[in-house]
């Protein structure tokens, strides 16, 4: 503990995952690294979240298809080494053996280093691949008061939904103790105080740090443990009576609105990824991105302000319900419904609506895209359509699904 009483905290993001069901939008890079909402990464909003909540000390553990995660890490995420604090990514070292990580426990086990350096007294454990907002001091305060060794943070979930979530049973004489961790289950319990709805936890998690390190220990010498924070490290704290849970419509952060406070949005398919998107668009978004009292940080380089102007023989432009990200130009064509990422050029007479288009992307004169999410350094070519003929999308080898046609990374796209 510090000298003044406070408690030493070391922040963990969990940022290994390879994120299958983006694919391919991560088949060049980690799920966490994954562009979001023009200027972002995935991973901006939760080390945001932890910097924001104070904590300036924090470890980045990576794997999967890494180098422009951490790359992104590096660049953006730079503290004052004047009174210690860091942002650090760390790749699977092998530490304990010739295995990379087997599991999320398992990536914490073989980090345990990192804790043992830092000595501190309290462990924040999160994902990095969520759309939030989350005062973590709050969940820290509340976990040193309840006594318990693990606190989990959890969000209502309507019961119907209990199914695809790990669901958390309080004990109804005391609704801050997780009675049962239920993985998926189709006949889940309702609330205590809202039968019709269920705790769903959000993948992040506050321990002691002493109780971490002989948990994950132990965790690891287990056989037919698959090593998971979630399935394995919190049912063993339940079954000790020593886990609580942190209910997320408690977290009161500031600048929030009515309207977008408790908003916690995984993004791990293409659809989501894609609704997330045109939420954004909208008019009063469920999401505001303009909370300057808790900001999502990020860098994007040094990009010129968005330009919007008449294209070639004085075409008027047109931009409706978009976000135009620095360095965007849109020049006499068509925008609607849509997110433009740096760098994103729409020529002359180019219609893009219900688009998501990454760094870089060229949507030539006369191009039509609709219903498509376009990566990084794509070129719609002039007259092309993409989006419009679902089975033609197929044909040319684009990824189609639920309705959204997908153009991967540096991918060709012929006339």
């Amino acid at each position: 503990m510090s000298p003044q009483g406070r408690k030493n905290v070391l922040a963990i993001v969990l940022a290994g995952g390879e994120g299958k069901r983006l694919m391919p939008l991560t088949a060049d890079r980690a799920k966490p690294a994954v562009p979001f909402a023009g200027s972002y990464r995935l991973i901006d909003f939760a080390l945001s979240n932890v910097v924001n909540s104070g904590y300036l000390r924090v470890v980045v553990l990576t794997q999967y298809k890494s180098h422009s995660l951490d790359r992104h890490v590096t660049q953006t995420w730079r503290m004052s080494t004047l009174l210690g604090d860091y942002v650090a990514p760390v790749p699977a070292q092998q530490r304990v053996g010739k295995h990379w990580f087997l599991g999320s426990a398992d990536a914490i086990y073989q980090s345990l280093n990192l804790i043992h350096d830092e000595k501190p007294d309290i462990v924040v454990v999160v994902g990095a691949d969520h759309v939030y907002r989350m005062d973590f001091s709050q969940m820290v305060a509340e976990h040193i008061e309840s006594g318990a060794r693990c606190s989990v943070a959890a969000i209502r979930q309507p019961l119907s939904m209990s199914d695809q979530f790990g669901v958390i049973d309080v004990d109804p004489a005391d609704p801050r103790r997780i009675r049962q961790f239920l993985e998926k289950p189709k006949d889940a319990p309702g609330l205590p105080d809202s039968p019709g709805e269920v705790l769903a936890s959000m993948g992040n998690y506050v321990f002691d740090a002493d109780a971490l390190v002989e948990a994950v220990t132990d965790d690891s010498m287990l056989d037919g443990s698959a090593h998971d924070m979630g399935g394995d490290i919190v049912p063993a704290f339940v079954s000790r009576g020593e886990a609580a849970v942190y209910d997320f419509r408690d977290n009161e952060v500031p600048g929030a609105t009515d309207r977008d406070r408790a908003y916690w949005r995984d993004v791990g398919t293409m659809r989501s990824y894609f609704d997330a998107h045109m939420d954004l668009t909208a008019a009063l978004p469920v999401f505001n991105l303009y909370n300057y009292e808790w900001p999502v940080l990020t860098t994007y380089g040094p990009q010129p302000p968005a330009k919007i102007t008449r294209g070639v023989d004085d075409q008027l432009v047109v931009t409706e319900h978009c976000i135009l990200s620095p360095g965007v130009v849109v020049s006499g064509g068509a925008v609607r419904r849509s997110v433009l990422s740096p760098s994103v050029r729409i020529r002359t007479g180019a219609e893009v609506s219900d688009a998501v288009l990454l760094h870089g992307v060229r949507v030539e004169r006369g191009a039509v895209v609709r219903n498509a999410i376009i990566d990084k350094g794509v070129t719609v070519p002039e007259g092309v359509q993409v989006g419009i003929d679902k089975e033609h999308d197929r044909a040319r080898g684009f990824f189609v699904e639920d309705g959204i046609t997908v153009v991967a990374k540096n991918q060709v796209v012929t006339p």
